[in-house]
């Protein structure tokens, strides 16, 4: 398999892919291999990876590559981003969920906050000497955002936060969180505002909750984070004034969807090369298992099944590279890659038996680390009813 291409025997490369992106494939494939993997299973013991793995990649200058060099970024684009999420779900690196911490939350900050807090966090992003969080969901509302309770009121020259959050990515180690609360109770999505909060242990007002145990991705940090009179900075909230939180979180959602999916397809593509090896090695009735009809056919189909959401995604991210993909096609793409993510990865582990339900095998990981892709980011029949709704 190449970077940014299909499955070995089927590639093409990526329009998008040019010779520094090879480089950054190279280095990022590297960095998941030798220094995180071998750790994955204590990371998932454990319910987090190790802080240091973030700076370790901020060394590397893998971290915040699509944010502006004057902040302390790359100086790239979404396709540097692209590149690094391909690497790690190949590797089924997913102890540090990189999607949100270098290219979600960085791209809110870049787009909504003031000059003097960009040059105080992003920095610190693109280093690693902080971990980055986003609390949207709460216990009782996840897709609808409009209907959150977690409140925030203006106080002075602050605002005091109360209310709760849940499967919050990186909430354990986070050092910055960027915060969806009502400053409108009264009004649904107009009384929404975003608001980040510099937090600690001992961040008065602030508590992490239990590591949620999950079905897949058991090393990466999933928390509650509970907020008790929390107060930030008025200068902290994103955007020109109160009320623009949920037209910021519709327009940046796009590309948390297309992060999806480009971990979707190269999850996808990494099931068929590891059941092809598989099969081609593996006996049964005398003879290697891919020489089966069933097999065999099984395979064309996944394959098949791989080339056209690579297809399908190495347009969308040209579109999003000249700035022009909409929130209906991300929201096609997300539905349908991580849909077909999920069929043919178990339709793939299938063909390894009873091996493939161990998670010695990258398939069963692979397999259960797939499943969360359809619900998070907004679950896919939100993404139906998005697409639906333009129809």
């Amino acid at each position: 398999m190449v970077a940014g291409g299909a499955v070995a025997g089927t590639a093409l490369k990526s329009p998008w892919m040019v010779e520094e992106l090879d480089a950054v494939a190279d280095l990022a494939r590297m960095f998941f291999e030798k220094e995180v993997v071998p750790h994955e299973p204590r990371f998932a013991k454990q319910g987090h990876p190790d802080r240091e793995l973030f700076r370790r990649a901020g060394e590397l200058g893998l971290l915040c590559m699509s944010i502006p060099t004057e902040y302390g970024g790359g100086g790239g684009t979404f396709a540097h981003d692209a590149v690094l999420f391909t690497e790690q779900a190949k590797a089924s690196a997913g102890s540090m969920h990189l999607g949100v911490h270098s290219s979600i939350v960085p791209h809110y900050l870049l787009a909504y906050a003031g000059q003097e807090q960009k040059l105080r966090w992003l920095p610190k992003l693109a280093s690693g000497e902080w971990v980055a969080a986003i609390a949207m969901t709460e216990p009782g509302t996840g897709s609808d955002l409009q209907n959150i309770t977690t409140r925030a009121v203006r106080e002075g020259d602050e605002y005091v936060i109360s209310g709760a959050k849940t499967f919050i990515s990186n909430g354990y180690n986070c050092d910055l969180v960027i915060i969806a609360a009502k400053t409108d109770p009264t009004a649904r999505a107009a009384g929404v505002s975003l608001l980040v909060a510099e937090v600690g242990d001992d961040t008065p007002g602030f508590t992490r909750g239990k590591i949620i145990e999950k079905l897949g991705q058991k090393s990466q940090d999933t928390t509650e984070l509970f907020f008790d009179g929390l107060r930030v900075p008025a200068a902290n909230l994103l955007g020109t004034a109160q009320g623009q939180g949920f037209a910021q979180l519709m327009t940046q959602l796009a590309q948390e969807r297309l992060l999806c999916s480009v971990s979707a397809v190269a999850a996808t593509e990494q099931a068929v090369r590891l059941c092809v090896d598989y099969t081609k090695e593996r006996k049964a009735f005398g003879k290697p298992l891919f020489e089966l009809q069933n097999t065999r056919f099984e395979l064309a189909e996944c394959a098949t099944i791989a080339r056209i959401g690579r297809d399908f995604l190495d347009g969308c991210i040209v579109r999003h590279l000249r700035g022009e993909l909409d929130a209906t096609t991300a929201a096609m793409a997300k539905y349908w890659l991580t849909d077909q993510q999920c069929a043919v990865i178990d339709r793939c582990l299938q063909l390894f038996g009873g091996y493939g339900y161990t998670l010695e095998y990258q398939i069963g990981r692979l397999h259960a680390d797939a499943r969360i892709q359809r619900i998070y980011a907004g679950a896919n029949e939100i993404m139906k009813e998005l697409i639906a709704r333009t129809l």
